[in-house]
């Protein structure tokens, strides 16, 4: 199997923070609720892993998804110019986020642009940070958020702010792809 460069440091930092912990498969996989085949797999980068699996994995070692994803790019510049923007996409749920600032060590906030193809419902069961801050901003098209268990309906130019402290869903309500704006402020 043919693997991306990102998927592969990807698959190899996973790796790397369960070794940092002294953690088993097995006991990861107890932690996070993911089976211990499907770790093993993701970290020799088998797989691809999905939104809902990072998340639950971010969970786990109490880091968002751009602090993990940015920990397998380049050191971050202060000017990110669009070619150079981290990609990551995920298939199966048709799902691509694009890292416009990627988080950088001293400062909080963060820019991620989302893009969900039609029908696309990515689901969180738990914030990758307890508390942390989010604003949705739907550029185009319309997109459904549900905030522990609370359903909010954004249309274009819709913005809602939160803090996280349960699930999460994000779903594509349209017939064309929703593309919106996440600024992430860490705690």
């Amino acid at each position: 199997m043919e693997h991306d460069g990102v998927d592969d440091r990807l698959a190899a930092r996973l790796a790397e923070l369960r070794a940092e912990r002294g953690w088993s498969l097995g006991e990861l996989a107890d932690l996070s609720g993911v089976s211990r085949s499907t770790l093993s797999r993701a970290e020799r980068a088998e797989i691809s892993p999905t939104a809902s699996l990072l998340n639950r994995l971010c969970a786990v070692y109490e880091r968002t998804m751009s602090q993990l994803l940015s920990e397998v790019e380049a050191e971050p510049a202060q000017l990110v110019r669009a070619a150079e923007q981290g990609v990551w996409t995920d298939s199966a749920s048709g799902f691509v986020r694009r890292s416009v600032s990627p988080p950088h060590a001293g400062l909080r906030g963060e820019l991620v642009e989302g893009r969900l193809e039609p029908g696309a419902d990515v689901a969180y069961d738990r914030p990758p940070v307890p508390g942390i801050e989010q604003h949705i901003w739907v550029l185009d098209g319309a997109l459904e958020v549900t905030v522990q268990g609370d359903p909010h309906a954004l249309d274009a130019g819709d913005c809602l702010r939160f803090r996280l402290w349960g699930p999460t869903r994000f779903r594509c309500v349209g017939q064309r792809t929703v593309r919106y704006a996440l600024v992430v402020v860490a705690r």
